[in-house]
């Protein structure tokens, strides 16, 4: 079975950075392919980066550009979001994905929820100004 677990959440002020990691196990695929998502109250679930291999090609969403960074490392097998100058309207659970199929990471199809077959619970991030 598939897990994906979230961790780095936290509480932080306006221009603050944060840095999120993502470790998941029994996720075999030959080429991982995994993302970030977020959902903040009230709105739908978005994309926010996406990243195959060990960082061989990556996507960010306009919001992320110029802020975050994401990587993976797949022999930690982990994924990572480095978010920087963090804004209020950044406050929402972030949720790490991952693909059964590679080529998720190399489209369009990196944007939509519905791409992705496994899930985290998520760990909460709120931005106060």
């Amino acid at each position: 079975q598939v897990r994906l677990v979230e961790s780095g959440g936290d509480s932080v002020q306006a221009g603050d950075s944060l840095t999120l990691s993502c470790t998941h196990s029994n996720y075999l695929a030959i080429r991982p392919c995994m993302a970030w998502f977020r959902q903040a109250a009230g709105k739908e679930r978005e994309a926010i980066a996406a990243a195959q291999d060990s960082g061989s090609t990556t996507f960010l969403a306009d919001s992320a550009k110029g802020r975050f960074t994401i990587s993976q490392d797949s022999d930690k097998k982990t994924l990572t979001l480095r978010m920087t100058s963090l804004k209020p309207e950044d406050t929402a659970m972030y949720y790490c994905a991952a693909a059964n199929n590679p080529l998720v990471c190399v489209s369009d199809a990196w944007f939509y929820a519905a791409s992705y077959n496994y899930w985290g619970r998520g760990t909460q991030v709120t931005v106060s100004s």
